[in-house]
């Protein structure tokens, strides 16, 4: 890298700060705000449409990364009511369609795979059969699960997989993620936190398996990796990236040792990229902020210290782009950047109602406020594509002042 190129990655003390460069792997990324995956139900019955182009090209800017929202491998893997998937032809042609919208605009998108496992419904099911897990342990009524009526109900209780069948799940992220490059993605995340399938089997907590799959951290660790090096053997393992969240306990998924569930999940990735000569795009870890952390009976009663010793540790022992999300603001992703904690800070809740989020951060400007009653509504446009852009309140002040 020429000196030059090393002032114009920085501010005038040589910090980084969000607005800097970075290079993500074989991806040139102008700033480090990303798109956060968020689950927005506006893919009517599984199909990418039309408005999910206009909302991700809204929230594209050149050199900017996106993140999709959860999208299934299988239709086993649902949660949620009207979520995209990515295992069959129709899916993988509407998704082409959004992708070029958001590279026509500069920007570099992933494509984010998940299944729900426990986290599902009979009435999501195939054949309303109960949903797949590594336990037959259901989330508590603690938890409620959005219906496709947009009333909520109670989780059922699960189906542990058989070991025989892991394989076949191991084989619908591979596929899923043949299908994501042939859409036009220019990677995958393999979403391994908040209580999803993969967390499922990686937490002490749920994963009460007898198996080789459950037990000792090494047996928790092996469907993860699995699907990791079964993903990386298709498509490069600089395509990869993997989302884990080892310090939340969101949908039950509490761990006794957060810190080294981390370690160990990192100490595999580490080898795995000695091994392929080659790093992951990134690893993304959400902040225990992101939620309620340590408010269940059964959780840890967290504080910023331990939170913050916690990601420090993570990021200096991963080896490769590390990203943060969870409860960031525009001063505390700046801190993490300039400090060394994140290379990259995802953003969700204020990417859902800042469009031009990038911009508003760059220059200081005022947010506009979200409207949570309206994230996992169906309409196309309210709460989805029509928070507005700096320029437009601009026009719209001007025009109330005539």
């Amino acid at each position: 890298m020429e000196h030059g190129e090393k002032v114009k990655m920085a501010d005038s003390q040589g910090t980084p700060t969000l607005f800097s460069p970075y290079k993500m792997g074989k991806f040139n990324l102008s700033h480090r705000v990303v798109l956060a995956p968020m689950t927005r139900c506006r893919a009517l019955n599984g199909i990418p449409r039309p408005a999910l182009a206009e909302y991700y090209t809204q929230r594209s800017t050149p050199g900017g990364f996106l993140i999709t929202e959860g999208t299934l491998i299988s239709d086993t893997g649902a949660g949620f009511p009207h979520v995209p998937g990515i295992y069959n032809e129709e899916q993988v042609e509407a998704w082409k369609m959004i992708v070029d919208a958001v590279h026509a605009k500069g920007g570099i998108i992933f494509c984010q795979l998940w299944h729900v496992g426990r986290a599902s419904h009979t009435v999501y099911q195939p054949g309303g059969v109960a949903p797949i897990s590594s336990t037959n342990k259901p989330i508590s009524k603690r938890w409620r699960i959005l219906m496709p009526d947009g009333s909520y109900g109670i989780y059922p209780k699960p189906r542990p997989l058989e070991t025989s069948e892991i394989q076949e799940v191991v084989e619908h992220y591979h596929k899923a993620a043949l299908n994501a490059i042939r859409a036009g993605f220019d990677g995958i995340e393999i979403h391994g936190a908040h209580g999803y399938l993969i967390d499922q089997f990686l937490k002490d907590g749920i994963n009460d398996r007898t198996d080789e799959y459950g037990g000792s951290l090494a047996n928790r660790c092996k469907f993860l990796m699995q699907i990791v090096q079964a993903v990386a053997s298709a498509i490069g393992i600089d395509r990869v990236a993997i989302r884990m969240s080892p310090a939340i306990d969101h949908l039950d998924a509490t761990d006794s040792n957060p810190l080294n569930l981390g370690l160990a999940v990192i100490e595999r990735l580490n080898k795995l990229q000695l091994q392929l000569g080659s790093k992951l795009a990134y690893l993304h870890v959400t902040q225990p902020r992101y939620h309620a952390y340590g408010q269940t009976e059964s959780g840890k009663h967290g504080n910023e210290d331990e939170e913050a010793y916690l990601l420090k540790e993570l990021k200096r022992t991963y080896q490769g782009t590390f990203m943060c999300s969870g409860g960031f603001n525009r001063e505390l992703g700046m801190q993490a950047v300039a400090e060394g904690d994140a290379d990259l800070v995802s953003y969700g809740r204020l990417f859902i109602s800042n469009p031009d989020l990038v911009l508003r951060l760059k220059v200081n400007a005022p947010l506009n406020r979200y409207i949570r009653k309206t994230f996992y509504t169906h309409d196309p446009v309210v709460g989805y594509t029509d928070y507005p852009f700096l320029n437009e309140e601009k026009g719209r002040q001007v025009q109330s002042r005539l």
